[in-house]
């Protein structure tokens, strides 16, 4: 076998190691190795269908490659709270509250969760107050029947965006980085609320917890 031979070989072997993979950075990082492998090859034998087949793949699996470790960083960044959520402006409709106005009520139906960005807003039964950059409401849509555990009032005159629970549906699956902050921010919740109703958790001291962080939101 001379070194020629040894380079296709190489490529055969990187190409069915690349389909035997399930976890997609390795892959496309071999299946970019196994290209090069085989374009020289093509090169060396002059064959050119067999160079432009694997130069066509070479984009598409960077670009591949690019996508999936800016999806892992942005994954990271979500899970360190660090979150720009700006981008989800366009999906609800802005929306200003005046002081003293109640969004919804605790029981009621829910259908849409709100990003404020402006104001100040409050959660009367756990004394738990809401500024910019909060998301509040996602809870209703995992409550059963899909009903309210809370109420939101205006503090401050500001606004909101309104988002529907069918376009959060949408984002969850097609927004990979969405989907990871909407499972952290529900999770935290969760945790919060469990807190709260332990043992040594009395009224006064929820009601002293102040303001929640930016980002964070209930109901």
């Amino acid at each position: 076998m001379n070194g020629i031979e040894a380079i296709g070989y190489l490529g055969t072997v990187l190409t069915v190691a690349a389909s035997a993979m399930s976890t997609m950075i390795p892959l496309r990082i071999v299946a970019l190795m196994a290209s090069v492998a085989v374009i020289t090859y093509g090169f060396l034998i002059g064959s050119m269908p067999v160079v432009l087949t694997e130069a066509i793949q070479i984009p598409f699996n960077a670009f591949r490659l690019y996508q999936m470790v800016r999806l892992v960083r942005d994954a990271e960044r979500a899970a360190d709270g660090d979150l720009s959520l700006d981008w989800l402006k366009p999906f609800g409709q802005g929306r200003r509250f005046r002081a003293g106005e109640t969004l919804f009520r605790e029981g009621e139906p829910a259908t849409e969760l709100f990003y404020v960005e402006s104001g100040l807003f409050r959660i009367p039964e756990h004394a738990i107050a809401v500024g910019p950059g909060a998301i509040v409401g996602e809870l209703g849509m995992l409550s059963p029947g899909n009903l309210r555990t809370g109420s939101l009032v205006c503090v401050a005159d500001g606004s909101a965006r309104c988002i529907a629970y069918s376009e959060v549906r949408q984002l969850y699956y097609q927004n990979p980085e969405f989907g990871f902050y909407f499972l952290k921010l529900t999770s935290e919740r969760l945790f919060q609320s469990a807190r709260r109703q332990g043992p040594g958790q009395g009224a006064g001291q929820v009601a002293g917890q102040g303001r929640v962080p930016a980002g964070t939101g209930m109901l």
